[in-house]
């Protein structure tokens, strides 16, 4: 049998670890301006201009809420909806959307992601970071194929927000 003695010190550092995991401030957290969503989205469509391209593209911040979307002329109403829902896949997975798609059809146990309404399982979406931290996403559609929608979403990345 323990004494209470000899129980009171493993109390103290079970209370001590609990108050040090235990933040009740503020979470102090990057993301995504109206400035820099701006910004991007205008460089993604140079870039899909550049290559001949026409091409819808939406910016959301990291809670997945839209910040700025623009779209040209003569794109399907469809792609506005999947821009949007490209960003938020690879917001909430933290991955290309590409990536996560090609992960779906490869593994069977992420097969199912498809069936999530939010989530659209084709490339266009990509990851916005800021010195490794998450504070949005871009997602592109209508530019000609997943892969090249994704281009002009890196290509624009790499021009504004220095690595």
């Amino acid at each position: 049998m323990t004494s209470r003695r000899a129980r009171l010190p493993l109390l103290g550092a079970v209370l001590l670890a609990g108050s040090v995991l235990a933040d009740t401030g503020p979470l102090q957290q990057q993301t995504l301006s109206l400035d820099l969503a701006n910004r991007l989205v205008n460089a993604t469509l140079e870039a899909c201009h550049a290559d001949g391209r026409t091409a819808v593209v939406a910016a959301v911040d990291r809670g997945g809420n839209l910040v700025a979307l623009q779209r040209d002329d003569n794109i399907g109403p469809h792609n506005t909806v999947a821009a949007q829902r490209k960003a938020f896949t690879s917001l909430s997975t933290g991955s290309t959307s590409r990536a996560l798609s090609e992960h779906s059809r490869q593994d069977p146990e992420s097969a199912n992601l498809n069936t999530l309404d939010e989530l659209l399982l084709l490339g266009g979406g990509v990851p916005l970071r800021v010195e490794g931290e998450l504070i949005g996403a871009l997602g592109v559609a209508g530019a000609g194929g997943s892969a090249i929608d994704e281009g002009c979403a890196l290509t624009a990345i790499d021009s504004v927000i220095p690595q």
